[in-house]
């Protein structure tokens, strides 16, 4: 009999040891797919403005397709270089008819359909999912508040062309969505700008590291597939 007590004592100890470490499988799985999983942010505002080839776009338009949205303007002399250029080193990457990019003109004065016409050949940007947009500014700021990114108040001279560096990512069904941080937080929007480190602590309009550039085209394949 004596044997048989050590054996249940035995049993009793192991039980919690199995449940503790189920515990810790459970909670290790929850946070990798947490990780490897896309947040869902809202829907994607409303909007239809006027491409470089006159065409007018909508959010409907672009249903069926993974998407980016960054505001820009065509002479910015600073970070919206960067940002195009970031933006064309994805579509290339990328290079799918069901993905394609939104660049709203915050400067619609300047940027007729004509200008960012122009503005497209000059860079490089030749796919037709493409969009360089521009419209009516106060539509353009109210639009720029329901993503959520920054966009300077028109009528303050010295802020109206000021604007974030910040993208949106939209999926087919026309949803904003986001990676999460290690930290298992939405991120919201990823950076188009340049970084003097891999860590992307420190913009650089020469920074030769682009970790979120990287991010953006993991999500994109992963919305894609």
């Amino acid at each position: 009999m004596k044997p048989k007590k050590k054996s249940l004592s035995k049993s009793k100890l192991i039980a919690p040891i199995i449940v503790i470490a189920v515990l810790f499988l459970v909670i290790g799985i929850g946070t990798s797919y947490f990780r490897k999983s896309l947040y869902t942010v809202m829907k994607v505002p409303d909007f239809q403005l006027t491409d470089q080839n006159g065409q007018k776009i909508s959010n409907k338009d672009m249903l069926g397709k993974v998407y980016l949205v960054e505001f820009f303007y065509s002479h910015c002399p600073t970070i919206c270089p960067v940002m195009n250029s970031n933006m064309k080193y994805i579509m290339t990457e990328i290079n799918r008819p069901d993905f394609g990019i939104v660049s709203i003109s915050i400067d619609p004065t300047h940027d007729t359909p004509e200008v960012l016409k122009n503005h497209a050949r000059m860079i490089g940007a030749t796919s037709q999912n493409w969009h360089f947009v521009s419209g009516d500014r106060d539509y353009i700021g109210n639009l720029a508040d329901q993503f959520d990114i920054y966009v300077g108040d028109k009528e303050d001279q010295s802020e109206s062309l000021n604007h974030s560096g910040m993208i949106a990512l939209v999926d087919k069904d026309g949803n904003l969505r986001c990676r999460f941080d290690e930290n298992n937080r939405p991120v919201l929007y990823y950076s188009g700008l340049n970084y003097d480190d891999p860590e992307g602590t420190k913009t650089s309009l020469r920074g030769k590291y682009h970790p979120d550039r990287e991010k953006l085209i993991e999500d994109i394949k992963k919305l894609l597939q």
